[in-house]
């Protein structure tokens, strides 16, 4: 595929977001994403797992790819791979050994949300991987931390409709209330993850406790406990780089 026929695909895309193209786009770049995690092979982390990682990058930058902004996405998505390779090594460092068996479960985890992802368009939750992987909550909870997830740039969406979480700073009872640049903190909220937004939205936006979240979201306190925590750390590592 040349260059101009990856850019018209890529318009296509952008216009009618077929989930055929996409992947169709997504396969004529897998070649990036192979060639990248082989380099970093030999520190420590399997092939399998940075793959995983590449793929999950090359995703993301397909979704917002913009072929009229001049550039090739070669050259466009290349740093963006890199980059979130780095930020895994970065937390994979940082982290204590966990049991294989968690280990383990972390990557079929991820294997299966990227396919999920792939046939569905959306990330599947937490209820759902229980029901394909054959585990229970708190067990799929406790895999999925057992390194930082790799955020995908999704829309905000709320329950019923779009929601401009950038809102929730009003709250006087907002944990985000300490963040002073409320534009940083609406870029940075607009790339965590679908199910990281929705317990923004939720939590912070339509003021619902956590075990309401939790019923709404079908998942447990804990989870959205989790993920509270989890969500203000990364905000905070953002905006104060």
């Amino acid at each position: 595929m040349t260059n101009e026929q990856a850019n018209e695909l890529f318009r296509k895309y952008r216009k009618t977001h077929d989930i055929n193209i996409r992947n169709e786009l997504i396969e004529n770049y897998m070649y990036v994403a192979k060639i990248l995690a082989k380099k970093f092979c030999g520190r420590g982390v399997e092939y399998d797992d940075l793959l995983q990682i590449a793929s999950e990058a090359l995703i993301s930058g397909v979704e917002r790819f913009d072929p009229d902004m001049g550039n090739m996405f070669s050259t466009y998505i290349t740093p963006t791979i890199t980059g979130m390779i780095r930020n895994y090594f970065r937390d994979y460092s940082r982290s204590v050994r966990v049991p294989r068996k968690l280990y383990t479960l972390n990557t079929k985890i991820n294997q299966t949300v990227n396919d999920y992802y792939k046939k569905h368009g959306e990330k599947p939750t937490v209820r759902q991987l229980c029901n394909i992987l054959g585990e229970n909550e708190e067990t799929i909870i406790e895999a999925m931390e057992c390194r930082a997830p790799v955020s995908l740039d999704t829309t905000v969406s709320g329950a019923d409709s779009e929601v401009p979480l950038y809102e929730v700073i009003a709250d006087e009872h907002n944990a985000f209330e300490s963040f002073e640049d409320g534009e940083a903190l609406k870029s940075e909220i607009r790339k965590l993850s679908e199910i990281e937004q929705q317990v923004v939205a939720l939590r912070f936006l339509k003021g619902k406790s956590q075990a309401e979240t939790g019923k709404i979201m079908g998942v447990s306190q804990m989870f959205v406990s989790r993920a509270e925590r989890r969500i203000v750390e990364k905000l905070r590592e953002a905006l104060s780089q």
